[in-house]
């Protein structure tokens, strides 16, 4: 299992106290020290489409226009933060973001 987020997130850090206190181990990947490959953006983008994209951040809205109406897959190659958090690649597939549904999912 893998999470996929930066370590000052407060819900990739629920997440991940979740599976520890449950004793599920998960590999976090830190998307600001370890970048997604184009492989793994577009698999996002096509998984999740638009929604990748978290356009209530401050990463956001310190883009420049441009970037603003880029495609989603440049806009996470430009700035990775940018990706909703977390995604997690587990047993219940890809999912994005954090909630009592995906926990279950991901076999909590």
């Amino acid at each position: 299992m893998i999470l996929y987020g930066i370590p000052t997130c407060d819900t990739c850090k629920k997440a991940l106290k979740a599976f520890a206190n449950e004793g599920i181990e998960v590999s976090f990947r830190d998307v600001r020290k370890d970048p997604l490959t184009e492989a793994e953006i577009d698999e996002l983008v096509t998984e999740f489409g638009p929604a990748i994209i978290n356009r209530q951040s401050t990463t956001w809205r310190s883009l420049s226009d441009f970037l603003r109406e880029s495609e989603p897959e440049a806009q996470l190659a430009a700035q990775p933060t940018l990706m909703k958090r977390p995604v997690i690649r587990g047993p219940g597939g890809l999912t994005l973001g954090w909630s009592e549904e995906i926990a279950k999912a991901q076999g909590l």
